[in-house]
C-alpha cells in the first residue's frame, strides 16, 4: 500500500529538507514519489503540521536488572500498590514495560537505547525489552570492570585477544555497542576504594582507568563497531573532581572517536561559600575544541525520580542522599550498582544549579550534531519532561520564566540568563534524528531519504513548544500509523538492533574454561538465544563498519 503524507513542512537535515512537501511510505519504508502516475492508497493531510524522522533516545535506561530493583525498592510508584492515591508526585516516574513504550510512541520517539547492560543479565534485558511495544531498540554492553578484561591487559595480551573477547561479549549478548562505567571504579570499591581518578590504578590488577578506557576504545575501533566507546567517566557529580576527570578522558580521546554520557553530572566546579558552582561554559568549550568527542547531557528536571546505575562507588557515596530515604547498593563480579531515588527541588541552590549546567552544555555546544538529547532517564528526570526541554532550548522567554523561580544565588552562578540562543526545528531534527542514527551506524533511520524505514513523526506546530513534542499529531512505526492526536491506536512490536560480529574460534574455547572454572557453567549460557525471545524475527542487525 502506497501512502502519501501530503503538504507537510518537512525537516530532514540529513537530506537537506526543509520546507512543505510530502513523504511516500510502501512496505514499511520510505519511498521516492512514484513517477509513474500512480496515486496513493492513503493519504494524510500534513498541510500545517511538522513531519520529521521517528526521534532516537540513544541513552535511557529502560530494561534490565537495576530498573527492575528500582521497581521492587519503591512499590508505592506503581498502580498495583493497593495503597496509593491516583495522582501522587511519584505517578510520573514508575512505569512497566508497557507504559514505557506507550508514552515513547506518543512524543515522537520510534528507537531508544538502554545504554547499561551487564553481559551476566543480557537474555533479562532482551526478554524486557521485547516485551515493550512500539518503539525499536537497542542495548549497550557493559565492560571495564569484569575480571577477565583487567587481567588481561595486566598480563599484557595483544590487542587482537583484547578485540576478540570484546567481540563475543557483543555478539552473544546481542548488543548494539560498548558502555565503559567509571573504568575500575567498581573493581576498586571492592577494595576498599572509596574515590577513583582516571589515573589510579585498581588493587590486586594494576591497570589504570585510562589504559581501561584506551584498551576498549582501541577494540572498539578495530572490531568496527560503529557506536563509538560510550564512556561514563570517573567521578560523576562531585564537584572539581568531576570536571578534571571529563577533561582528562576528553583529552586521552587523541584523536579517536569517543562518547562521553551525562555530561552535566561533570560540569560542577568548587566557586562560592557553597563551594558548588557551574563549570558548564568550560566544558562545552573543551567539547567544541574537540571534534571526535560526541556527548549526551543528563539534564536534570525537577520533581521525583530514582537514580539508577552500576557505578556503585558513586551510587554508594551518594545513598545519603535518598528521597526517599531508602536505597539499594549491590556488588558482584564486574559493576555492581546501586538505586538510590531523588527529588531535585527547584528551591535548592544545588538542583537549581544542576539544572541551568545541563541546559548551559546544550546551548554552547555549538554543534547539534555531537550532543544529544536525554536526560538519563530516569536518573535526572523521567523521559517524559522531554517536552519542557525542547521548549527550553527553543525558547529563550520560556528559559526566563523557568529562571524567575529559582534561588537567585544559583541565578549568579550560572551563564545561562546571557545565553540567546534558541535551537530552531532544523537543530532538533539533526540532534534527536539525524545525528543519532549517524552516531549508532543505523543508516536506515533518523531521516525521511528513500528507503528509510518508515518512522516519521508529525506534530502541530504552535508557540507552546511543549505541548508540539508532548503529543504528536501522529506517528508512523514501519509505515503503520501507531499514533492519532498523542493516543497510541495501534500496539505493536519493534525489534532489537544489534551487531554480530565475529570472534575467533579460539576465544570461544577459552571462555568456555574460563567460565566452567569461574561458575561451574559453559559460556553459552551468558549467551543470548534468538528463540528465548518468543517473537518472530526479534533482532535486526546492524553491520559492523568494514
Amino acid at each position: 500500500m502506497l501512502t502519501r503524507l501530503k503538504d507537510g513542512h518537512v525537516v530532514d537535515p540529513a537530506n537537506g529538507r526543509d520546507g512543505e512537501g510530502d513523504v511516500f511510505v510502501e512496505d514499511g519504508v520510505v519511498v521516492d514519489p512514484p513517477g509513474d502516475g500512480r496515486t496513493a492508497d492513503e493519504t494524510i493531510d500534513c498541510r500545517g503540521l511538522v513531519v520529521m524522522a521517528g526521534a532516537i533516545d540513544i541513552h535511557s535506561h529502560i530494561a534490565g536488572g537495576h530498573v527492575n530493583t528500582a521497581r521492587l525498592l519503591l512499590p508505592e510508584w506503581h498502580r498495583a500498590f493497593s495503597a496509593r492515591p491516583g495522582e501522587t508526585a511519584l505517578s510520573k516516574v514508575g512505569w512497566t514495560t508497557e507504559e514505557t513504550g506507550l508514552r515513547y510512541a506518543e512524543m515522537g520517539f520510534t528507537t531508544v537505547v538502554e545504554p547499561a547492560m551487564a553481559p551476566s543479565s543480557a537474555l533479562h534485558a532482551h526478554l524486557e525489552l521485547a516485551d515493550t511495544p512500539i518503539i525499536d531498540k537497542a542495548t549497550l554492553v557493559v565492560l571495564g570492570n569484569d575480571d577477565l578484561l583487567m587481567s588481561m591487559i595486566r598480563d599484557g595480551e595483544s590487542d587482537a585477544a583484547i578485540a576478540d573477547y570484546v567481540s563475543w561479549t557483543v555478539a552473544s549478548s546481542r548488543a548494539l555497542g560498548v558502555k565503559c562505567i567509571n573504568a575500575g571504579g567498581s573493581a576498586a570499591f571492592k577494595e576498599n576504594v572509596r574515590k577513583f581518578d582516571f589515573d589510579d590504578v585498581v588493587p590486586d590488577y594494576g591497570v589504570s582507568s585510562r589504559q581501561i578506557v584506551k584498551t576498549l576504545q582501541k577494540a572498539v575501533k578495530a572490531l568496527g563497531i560503529p557506536h563509538p566507546l560510550h564512556v561514563h567517566c570517573n567521578n560523576l557529580g562531585v564537584p572539581g573532581a568531576s570536571s578534571d576527570s571529563i577533561a582528562a578522558t576528553i583529552r586521552a580521546a587523541e584523536g579517536d572517536p569517543m562518547h562521553l554520557a551525562h555530561i552535566q553530572f561533570y560540569g560542577y566546579g568548587t566557586d562560592g561559600k557553597r563551594r558548588f558552582s557551574s563549570q558548564g561554559r568550560d566544558l562545552a568549550e573543551l567539547v567544541n575544541s574537540t571534534p571526535e568527542i560526541t556527548v549526551d547531557i543528563g539534564q536534570v528536571m525537577f520533581g521525583q525520580t530514582v537514580t539508577i546505575s552500576s557505578d556503585e562507588l558513586r551510587q554508594f557515596a551518594g545513598r545519603g542522599q535518598a528521597s526517599p530515604k531508602k536505597s539499594i547498593i549491590f556488588d558482584h563480579e564486574a559493576n555492581g550498582g546501586g538505586v538510590v531515588p531523588m527529588d531535585y527541588r527547584q528551591k535548592s541552590y544545588y538542583n537549581a544549579l544542576q539544572w541551568a549546567i545541563g541546559l548551559e552544555l546544550f546551548l554552547l555546544i555549538e554543534d547539534p550534531s555531537r550532543v544529544f538529547f536525554t536526560t538519563d532517564h530516569p536518573n535526572g528526570a523521567p523521559f517524559t519532561s522531554y517536552p519542557d526541554i525542547f521548549a527550553l532550548l527553543m525558547d529563550r522567554n520560556v528559559r526566563a520564566k523557568w529562571l524567575d523561580a529559582l534561588p537567585k544565588a544559583a541565578v549568579r552562578m550560572t551563564s545561562l540568563p546571557e545565553i540567546e540562543r534558541e535551537y530552531t526545528l532544523a537543530e532538533i531534527a539533526t540532534m534527536t534524528r539525524a545525528a543519532p542514527a549517524r552516531l549508532l551506524g543505523t543508516v536506515d533511520r533518523g531521516h525521511l531519504g528513500a528507503g528509510a524505514v518508515a518512522d516519521i513523526s508529525v506534530y502541530r506546530p504552535g508557540e507552546d513548544k511543549a505541548a508540539m513534542f508532548a503529543r504528536a499529531a501522529y506517528v508512523l512505526k514501519d509505515g503503520d500509523v501507531v499514533v492519532k492526536d498523542g493516543t497510541v491506536v495501534k500496539r505493536r512490536f519493534g525489534r532489537a538492533l544489534t551487531l554480530r560480529p565475529e570472534p575467533d574460534k579460539a576465544m570461544k574455547t577459552r571462555l568456555d574454561r574460563y567460565f566452567d572454572d569461574r561458575y561451574g557453567l559453559k559460556s553459552r549460557w551468558f549467551e543470548v538465544p534468538e528463540g528465548a525471545i518468543g517473537r518472530e524475527d526479534p533482532f535486526q542487525v546492524v553491520p559492523c563498519r568494514a
